[in-house]
Parts: structure tokens; sequence; C-alpha cells
């Protein structure tokens, strides 16, 4: 087994959320011994049963796992746990990841996605932790509307939400402290990543929990804010994967992970009404767009409340992930099918599953088990 303590660091998305799970699963099945930062406002019984898996499965085989109390934005007790837990490897995944939320309380999302960085590169720099590596989750939010086709680590950051200036900050703090310093910091710029586990505050969450609603007869239409924007999206458990191959290297660098295709909103939607045996086809009710099935059922509407709820929107993301590729012998395994003229990147013809089908299959099961509960 690796030596060392590691430590996964987590908020409301950490280890209780969906890459934090994944990760925390990861880092045990490599042996590791793995610790926590939760607060105790995070936990759910949607994402506990995970880790009460997972405790048992560590315990089984004689590793720690365990979850601490605190918070990112509290250095005190940041550098209460670094000395109780002696972390060797940090995989810091805290944030505040709303977008939409974060126009709502901008304040709060700089505290908790920008200071708590500089928080946590604090206490690692005034630590006796001479060999500690740190991971930071970056997001793809912070190349905004770019200029270019796709993205990389040295494609200019110019962010258009709270969330993704916030998330910019704590990018060039880690770049920051790892060139004035010589710590081993390092950000993973991640493109949008999705699973069964992921939050149903998210769009493709929202999408597929709809789609198995529907399919039980538990709800009529799918609600969305946009149907045109663009993004790359791929599977949290290769993206874990890749966090913890960047935090390997030798030398710390920062890494793009992406699947280097975009879809379409829209595409996201018909893939997922074709698990259940729907083709949607689109048209117009006076100036809004929706969703139609066979029979012309309205099944997929806009709102105009949502849709205003972002005074500033992000159209389009696609990633280059050749660094981490050539690097890191990383790319995404799993991406998702839609009926598209645009060709497939070579890394995604090694599709081992479909994305879109594993969330809302997740979802139509999740609604059966409630129902059978209500029996």
């Amino acid at each position: 087994p690796p030596s060392g303590r590691r430590m996964t660091l987590t908020r409301s998305s950490g280890i209780t959320g969906q890459d934090g799970t994944y990760l925390a699963e990861l880092l045990v099945q490599k042996g590791y011994a793995v610790h926590g930062l939760i607060r105790r406002a995070t936990r759910s019984s949607e994402n506990e049963v995970f880790l009460e898996r997972l405790f048992v499965k560590a315990r089984k085989i004689g590793l720690k796992f365990e979850l601490h109390q605190g918070d990112i934005t509290d250095a005190a007790s940041l550098a209460r746990l670094f000395r109780k837990t002696k972390p060797s490897e940090i995989y810091n995944l805290a944030a505040q990841s709303h977008v939409t939320r974060s126009f709502q309380n901008p304040e709060l999302t700089t505290t908790v996605n920008a200071l708590g960085v500089v928080n946590l590169l604090a206490v690692i720099k005034a630590s006796a932790l001479t060999n500690v590596r740190l991971y930071q989750a970056s997001s793809s939010e912070m190349f905004g509307n770019s200029d270019t086709a796709s993205q990389n680590e040295l494609t200019p950051l110019a962010p258009v939400s709270p969330y993704a200036v916030a998330k910019a900050a704590a990018h060039w703090s880690v770049i920051n402290a790892r060139n004035a310093y010589g710590l081993y910091a390092i950000s993973g710029i991640s493109f949008n990543h999705e699973s069964p586990r992921r939050g149903r505050g998210f769009v493709s969450k929202r999408i597929s929990r709809a789609v198995a609603a529907i399919y039980h007869g538990e709800d009529t239409k799918l609600t969305l804010a946009d149907l045109d924007s663009t993004r790359d999206w791929g599977h949290a458990r290769d993206y874990v994967e890749a966090m913890w191959r960047a935090l390997q290297q030798p030398e710390p660098s920062d890494y793009v992970f992406a699947t280097g295709n975009s879809y379409k909103i829209r595409d996201f939607v018909e893939r997922a009404f074709y698990c259940t045996g729907k083709n949607i086809e689109w048209k117009f009710e006076g100036e809004m767009e929706c969703g139609v099935d066979e029979i012309g059922k309205v099944l997929v509407q806009i709102d105009p409340v949502l849709s205003a709820s972002r005074p500033l929107q992000l159209r389009s993301l696609c990633g280059d992930a050749s660094k981490a590729q050539r690097l890191l012998g990383w790319s995404a395994r799993c991406s998702f099918n839609v009926r598209s003229p645009q060709p497939l990147h070579p890394s995604v013809l090694m599709i081992i599953q479909d994305l879109v089908d594993e969330m809302v299959t997740a979802d139509i099961q999740s609604f059966a088990d409630q129902k059978k509960s209500r029996l």
C-alpha cells in the first residue's frame, strides 16, 4: 500500500458528493488511508450510503476511513486536522459549486471557492509537512466564452460567473504558491463530469431525474433554462482517476481533463428520453421552443425564470486533454452516444459505458425503489 496518510478535503460537494465518493473509493481500492473533512450540514441520506459501504469495505481490509468535522474556510481547524492526520496527499474538492447560486450569493462563493484555497495553501506552507502534495479542483467554467474551439492549459481565462471568477482566483493562487514557495500544488481543470451520484442542482441530473419521473408517471414535463449551450461531458469515475494520476507525477503541473467532444443540452435530452423509448422532436409554441413525443405531447419546455437566473450565459465548452493523455496516459473512457454528425474523438471510441443510459437507468430504479417503500 502507498506509504503515509492520505486526506480528501471536502465541503458541500466534497467527500459527500459525486467526486468525493468516487475518489474515496479509488483511494481505498489503492490501499490508502482516507480522511475526509465534512461539515455537519453536508450529510444526507442520498450520499451517506456510499460512504457507509466504503467504511465497511475499508475496515474489512484493515484501512482507516474517517470523517472529520471542519470547514475549509476555518484555517485553525485545518491546521489542527493536519497535525492530527499528517496527510501526504490532499485532494481539495471543496466548493460552492452551483453557478446560478453564485450569482445569488457571490460573497459565500468567493469565501469558499477562493479564500478557502488561500487558507489551505497558507496552512500547508506553515505546517511541518515537507512532502505534502495538493490537488486543487479547478473548473472549465473559468474559460468562459472562449474564442478558441477547444480549451487547454494555455487558454486564457475569461470567467462569466462569480463561481468561475472565484475558481480562477483559486487556480492562480495555486500557481503562485507553487512558483513562489516551491509547494507541490497542482490544479486539474475538469470539464463537465457526471454520474448517477450527481447533485440534483446540475442540468444533467435535472434531465435524468425528470425523464425517470415522467417514465414512472410522477411528473409530466422537463423544464430547462436553455437547450443550445454545449458542454464536454464525461464520467466522474474517469475524472477522479485523472486527479490521482496527476498527483503521482515527479514534477507538479496543471492539467485539463475532458473527452474532447461537446454536445448541446438538447442532445443530452434526446438521448435521455431515447433511453425510455421516446423520440423527442422540437417545435416552437409561440416564441418558445419545446420538445414533443411521437403523439405531439409536450415533454420539454423552456422556463423563462430559469433562463433569467444567470445574467451571463456560458455558451460553449470543449476540452483538449492532450497533455493529460501524453503525460499521464489518461483519456476519458466513458461519454455518451448521440445522433450527431460530429465525428467522435478517438478517446471516446473506446466507450465502455453510455453515460446518459447509466444516469437515467439509475434514476428509474430510484423512483421504483421509492414506490416500493410507499407500499
